[in-house]
């Protein structure tokens, strides 16, 4: 489920983690080359992805469950 992004913040680990308008956190990293998010690396390159939207996967799990409770 599509969700914005409302922030970012750093992880235990120092990873890139985005804030969701739903509540709900997703890591963002630079991991070349599996994931190329080149633009975590500075505030300018998060500050133009506020307002994008990131898949959040446990919103999915969310509505999956209660799809499922529904049967």
């Amino acid at each position: 489920m599509d969700r914005v992004i409302v922030g970012f913040h750093q992880d235990e680990q120092q990873h890139w983690v985005a804030d969701l308008d739903c509540g709900h956190t997703r890591h963002v990293r630079h991991d070349p080359p599996w994931q190329n998010r080149a633009w975590v690396l500075t505030p300018e390159g998060r500050s133009q992805y506020i307002g994008s939207k990131l898949n959040c996967a446990r919103c999915d799990e969310s509505s999956t469950a209660a799809d499922k409770s529904k049967d």
